[in-house]
């Protein structure tokens, strides 16, 4: 089971609470994790990739094991410690302000 922690308001949409244990086809990768978490909530699809395209949208960042993975590959492997559930891959909101 790979952990993902989600910003409030996404787990305010998909009325959840907490972290998400979700199951991927395949190796752990972005893609498969992005994947499995629309394939169970629905109605996160748009809201962390866009439509058609699944690149990330921007004011979203994906971080596991204390690094930036928000703009590595999509099928790129992610950290063997968010595979195995030790360390959870988050999907974080940006903060800006000015």
């Amino acid at each position: 089971m790979i952990r993902v922690t989600l910003p409030f308001h996404l787990r305010t949409l998909a009325c959840v609470e907490g972290d998400v244990e979700i199951e991927t086809e395949g190796p752990a990768t972005q893609q498969s994790v992005l994947d499995a978490l629309e394939l169970r909530y629905p109605v996160l699809r748009g809201t962390i990739r866009f439509h058609g395209t699944t690149r990330r949208r921007p004011w979203l960042r994906f971080f596991a094991c204390a690094e930036d993975l928000s703009h590595e590959q999509p099928d790129a492997l992610l950290p063997a410690a968010v595979a195995s559930g030790e360390e959870p891959f988050m999907v974080v909101g940006a903060i800006a302000g000015g």
